[in-house]
């Protein structure tokens, strides 16, 4: 009985995905606000601008992808099975990714934003636009501790993978 019922609180993590759909739904609200603003300044934009505006969008679709790479992945990991038998539209990554290729493809998603993000400052800068070194340097030092972070997952998962053989 006590196996059964641990067994069904897997259900317990449908809410999560649920409200990471909502975070999804409102990353493609910000899309379009930001896409819409910009969008209306388009005559009077310059080419850096035009950079960061695709940079942001860039940013926001990682985001996006990131989310719903764990939302699906997820779901189909740890709580049930998706059934899409014959679906034509069914991407041919769902339901291969274990735990820890959504762990690696996460800390890849979050190294690019931080590059990302990274580049829009110095972009900025490169603009004339004010920042203070404390900004970039701590914009620099988190983007390092992810790609170093990235770097010692990476090594431990093959390391993890060689002792399995």
């Amino acid at each position: 009985m006590l196996e059964l019922w641990l067994f069904r609180s897997r259900w317990l993590m449908a809410p999560f995905y649920i409200g990471l759909t909502l975070a999804l739904a409102a990353l493609l609200y910000v899309f379009a606000v930001e896409i819409w603003h910009e969008l209306s300044h388009l005559t009077e934009m310059n080419p850096g601008e035009a950079i960061l505006l695709a940079l942001s969008l860039i940013d926001l679709s990682l985001t996006g992808n990131l989310v719903l790479i764990v939302i699906f992945s997820g779901y189909q990991n740890f709580v049930s099975k998706i059934d899409a038998d014959g679906h034509e539209d069914w991407p041919a990554w769902m339901g291969a990714i274990d735990y820890s290729g959504l762990k690696m493809k996460l800390i890849a998603s979050v190294v690019a934003i931080s590059a990302i993000a990274l580049l829009n400052s110095f972009l900025r800068v490169a603009q004339g636009e004010p920042m203070e070194n404390q900004r970039l340097a701590w914009l620099v030092g988190l983007h390092l501790t992810f790609v170093v972070s990235a770097l010692i997952l990476a090594l431990i998962d093959f390391i993890s993978g060689r002792t399995k053989h």
